[in-house]
């Protein structure tokens, strides 16, 4: 059996393959959903054939194909949600399920824990939407934030620039005033929600074999002192015009500073001393679903 998983949200399309045992991630496309919305106060008619063309494709893959959507869909107007609820399934024939902060979160948190035996945190930033959960033998503490990176790419623009010329700190400052922090701590943060990996190998940031635990999801991290002067060095001297041009997904890196500021707001705000960015997003959790 194949079986795809499509998780689309403001930003990022992540998709999966099942094949009964093992989840092979696949390439995914880049929709500038939230961005365009604000900018449109719709959704925009080419992001929504660009989606429904990509999950079209798929079906040269598998024809069982589950596709879901996160924060910007959950904002939609109910009329607006229904139209493109509707639409999707008559030029797709599938349902498109939108998912809740509280589902992604307690989805996403099973697949980053599955081998996890002490207290972490688990953020899960978004393109608008920022769910962080603190997870000891079960989620302890959970808040949400309607606020996600494309909320701080309005305001700081240059942050998509060669390099950024507002400093690290203010992004910060900007973010700490907007997003719910949980007041429990814990030593480990792991990045999930997708692409935090992949940010990590090939932005050229330094990070480590993670030695905290075993899972093949989870292979690197970095201590906290690390990831500070690391993504203080991504905003400052890493030249983000060269990494898109060797990458083949150069519309992906447009939000990667903010992501980096959001990561190291709540490290610090949880006093972590070890950051482990994965790419792991809600598909462990969607498959254990008995429904699908």
């Amino acid at each position: 059996m194949n079986k795809i998983i499509v998780e689309v949200g403001s930003t990022c399309t992540k998709v999966d393959k099942f094949d009964g045992t093992n989840i092979e991630k696949l390439n995914g496309v880049t929709i500038q959903f939230k961005k365009h919305y604000n900018e449109d106060k719709c959704l925009r008619e080419s992001d929504v054939e660009e989606l429904i063309k990509s999950v079209n494709d798929l079906k040269n893959i598998s024809e069982d194909i589950y596709v879901c959507g996160t924060s910007i869909f959950r904002s939609l107007e109910d009329n607006e949600k229904e139209k493109f609820i509707k639409r999707f399934k008559i030029e797709t024939g599938y349902d498109f399920h939108i998912i809740s902060q509280e589902s992604e979160n307690e989805l996403t948190v099973f697949g980053t824990t599955r081998f996890v035996n002490e207290k972490v945190c688990v953020f899960i930033g978004g393109g608008g939407s920022t769910e962080i959960a603190i997870y000891d033998k079960k989620i302890k503490e959970s808040v949400n934030t309607k606020i996600g990176v494309i909320d701080v790419m309005q305001k700081f623009p240059d942050l998509a620039e060669d390099f950024a010329t507002t400093d690290l700190e203010t992004v910060k400052s900007y973010i700490k005033e907007r997003l719910n922090l949980p007041k429990e701590k814990a030593d480990i943060l792991i990045l999930a929600g997708g692409g935090h990996e992949k940010f990590a190998r090939h932005s050229g940031i330094k990070y480590e074999e993670n030695t905290l635990y075993k899972d093949y999801a989870s292979p690197i991290m970095m201590n906290i002192e690390t990831r500070k002067k690391e993504t203080e060095r991504y905003f400052k001297s890493i030249s983000l015009d060269e990494i898109r041009q060797r990458v083949k997904d150069p519309d992906w890196w447009y939000a990667t500073r903010a992501m980096s500021a959001f990561a190291l707001v709540v490290a610090e705000a949880i006093n972590a001393k070890y950051v482990i960015p994965t790419d792991i997003a809600m598909v462990y959790g969607i498959l254990k679903q008995e429904e699908i």
